[in-house]
């Protein structure tokens, strides 16, 4: 890993960039912001998490499991310790992350009928003819309407449809070899972040037909979602994907 610091009157902050291996099939990127006030360790430090290849839950789940651990060693130096700590159990708190969201998605009534929504976002397209078309077809195939949007290096894509089909549409995305490596091998999908699965609600609009966007600015993007309903998605969504 590396890390950044940068000394501050209020103590030190410095960032910390670790791989972690063996994760779905994937490394994961994690991103740790420590700050560390003028008295630590006899306080806590603030830690922020991030990671392009986790959901903004499970950062989170990350960030307050490394915090529990943080209070285990309470005024002894534990940055190093909690870094160890992440790489270790980090596949752990993401499987927990994923059950306790499942739980939680399966107790609200109703979960199989309703329409749910799905929202990827995809790192590139190197053989972008062919992904579009493939994609294109298993939304037909599994009855799934929405939009696949482009805008500069942005990639959504956005699925309305049975929640059965988009499990489906998921696996498949997961599983299949979509695009090309650099040396034009086909390849499965690694770099796709799944930013959002729920229910449709009353106030969303239905997408009748699958269509493929280009966008040019933001602007353009944000209406396609204020048409739909979806405002608050892509507020909570979409910027984040800029920084």
């Amino acid at each position: 890993f590396f890390f950044l610091y940068f000394p501050e009157a209020h103590g030190i902050s410095f960032r910390i960039q670790i791989n972690v291996k063996e994760l779905l099939d994937t490394d994961v990127l994690l991103k740790l912001l420590f700050h560390l006030p003028v008295n630590y360790p006899s306080t806590l430090p603030d830690i922020s998490v991030s990671s392009d290849q986790l959901t903004r839950a499970q950062c989170t789940d990350v960030k307050d499991k490394l915090l529990e651990q943080a209070k285990k060693h309470l005024s002894e130096p534990m940055v190093h310790d909690l870094i160890l700590w992440v790489q270790q159990h980090l596949k752990d708190v993401i499987k927990q992350s994923a059950t306790v969201c499942n739980e939680k998605t399966t107790l609200s009534k109703g979960t199989e009928d309703g329409i749910w929504m799905l929202l990827l976002h995809l790192d590139h397209m190197r053989a972008k003819a062919k992904y579009v078309k493939t994609v294109e077809k298993w939304a037909s195939n599994l009855r799934l309407t929405g939009r696949l949007m482009f805008m500069g290096k942005i990639i959504l894509i956005l699925l309305q449809g049975d929640r059965s089909s988009i499990k489906e549409y998921l696996i498949l995305q997961k599983t299949s070899k979509v695009d090309v490596d650099s040396s034009g091998k086909k390849c499965k999908e690694k770099m796709m972040s799944v930013l959002c699965e729920t229910e449709v609600q009353s106030e969303h609009k239905r997408f009748q037909t699958f269509e493929i966007k280009e966008y040019s600015t933001l602007e353009e993007l944000q209406k396609e979602f204020e048409t739909a309903g979806l405002t608050t998605f892509f507020s909570e969504f979409v910027p984040p994907l800029f920084k």
